[in-house]
């Protein structure tokens, strides 16, 4: 057998193994939860080949009596899993513990065969599975009390004839062996909480840096253009500006507070994202009238830079995503050409089509963008550049482009040359996939 075909069954055994373990195990679970219902599983899951294949062997040797306790023990690990199925959790906690205890009691004292050292499994799955002392130091005493009565109980005590010493042997390893399995696999468990707690400290860490970028940003890009509007409107109010010196200075004004809408738009677009209330609702869509609305938009900040438009984007081009989101990547990509060109020059919109996917680029032949840049572009550490007339972002437009583009099922990547301008190429979906992904809140 080959390697690859060894490491594909290896695969599926691992999954199959994962997949057991996980019986009962269901979304929003909290981990403490999911991490016993996993240990006890651990603890059903081997011993139901083991108490089968020994039930045989009892019934085939005459030992009747054995064989009805692993039979009763193999019933009673399948109903761990069916309560966890159901998910009864404390109702497969409880009766798996007390179960196990009364029966391997019993085979210790009847049969002598080495069964009470299972009663320390049993003994280390209680302080692993219960938080609340009393119920930890009751099961604990009982478990330990079974175990003692059974240990030094005399020898010619047993009830029934003598099991085969390496039947004995076999039982203790298989218990001391689990010991160190369990308290690995607990342990394991444990491990990827602890780096769970560390990734969300990180990222709680990341989200307050991004909170403090987003007040840098209202209060300086936001809060002084609005400042000097209301100095301004003050100072005319009281008769210290003239109307031919207060429409000059309308003009500059304007220029600082009419990017605002779009900043505003980003920023509260991008909040509401990170607050998970955005909701991406696909449907089929005609490309060009969207893009031609956008255009309509961004018409007077065109004109004023004089910049031409070079529109290729064909008239059959489909989307399957959403339409409003769309339309905000297609508003930042042209918005971020527009601000990077120099006045007079060409922005280019093209599409095409290849399988299920439609692309469309949108082109400058602007400043460009140095390596630095580039690396950092779709980030909320990327440093806002300002344009060829001084115009300045949040930085928030394209990083809003990236997210809205992959919960669509899509991809935004960008090529740019420092000094000779920059392209995005946006992929989405131009139907409705099979395997469509589910986009949640």
């Amino acid at each position: 057998m080959s390697d690859r075909r060894l490491s594909q069954v290896y695969g599926k055994l691992m999954s199959w193994w994962h997949t057991v373990l996980g019986t009962g195990v269901r979304p929003g679970m909290s981990f403490i939860e999911a991490r016993r219902t996993r240990l006890l599983n651990l603890i059903a899951l081997p011993t139901i080949p083991f108490m089968t294949y020994f039930a045989c062997l009892n019934f085939t040797q005459e030992r009747y009596v054995l064989a009805t306790v692993n039979l009763l023990t193999l019933g009673g690990n399948l109903a761990t899993f069916i309560l966890h199925k159901a998910h009864r959790y404390l109702s497969a906690r409880l009766f798996i513990i007390l179960y196990s205890i009364v029966l391997y009691t019993f085979a210790g004292v009847y049969f002598q065969n080495g069964a009470e050292f299972f009663l320390l499994n049993i003994l280390i799955v209680t302080l692993l599975v219960y938080d609340k002392p009393w119920v930890r130091w009751t099961i604990s005493m009982l478990i330990i009390t079974c175990f003692l009565i059974i240990h030094f109980l005399p020898q010619e005590a047993a009830f029934a004839r003598d099991v085969p010493a390496q039947r004995h042997w076999a039982n203790v390893g298989m218990a001391l062996i689990f010991i160190p399995l369990a308290l690995s696999y607990f342990k394991q468990l444990h491990t990827d909480y602890q780096q769970i707690t560390e990734n969300q400290r990180k990222a709680l860490a990341a989200m307050n840096r991004d909170k403090e970028k987003m007040f840098s940003i209202v209060a300086h890009d936001i809060r002084s253009p609005l400042a000097t509007l209301e100095g301004l409107l003050e100072m005319f109010n009281v008769g210290e500006y003239t109307e031919q010196e207060m429409r000059e200075a309308a003009s500059i004004l304007h220029k600082k507070i009419g990017p605002l809408s779009s900043t505003l738009d980003n920023l509260l677009r991008w909040s509401i994202g990170q607050m998970k209330g955005i909701r991406t609702r696909p449907e089929e869509f005609l490309v060009s009238p969207l893009l031609q609305e956008v255009l309509d938009l961004l018409e007077p900040a065109l004109k004023q830079k004089d910049l031409r438009i070079s529109n290729q984007v064909t008239t059959d081009s489909v989307l399957y995503a959403d339409s409003d989101q769309t339309a905000v990547i297609l508003r930042n990509l042209i918005s971020n050409a527009l601000k990077f060109s120099h006045p007079g020059g060409t922005i280019y919109l093209s599409s095409y089509q290849d399988g299920s996917r439609q692309f469309i680029e949108v082109r400058d032949e602007g400043v460009g963008m140095s390596v630095e840049q580039m690396a950092n572009i779709f980030s909320i550490r990327a440093e806002p550049a300002y344009g060829t007339r001084g115009e300045r972002g949040t930085g928030l437009g394209l990083m809003l482009c990236r997210e809205f583009a992959e919960q669509n099922g899509g991809n935004l990547v960008v090529k740019s040359i420092e000094g000779e301008g920059t392209s995005f190429l946006l992929e989405m979906p131009a139907e409705e996939e099979e395997d469509e992904m589910v986009y949640f809140e």
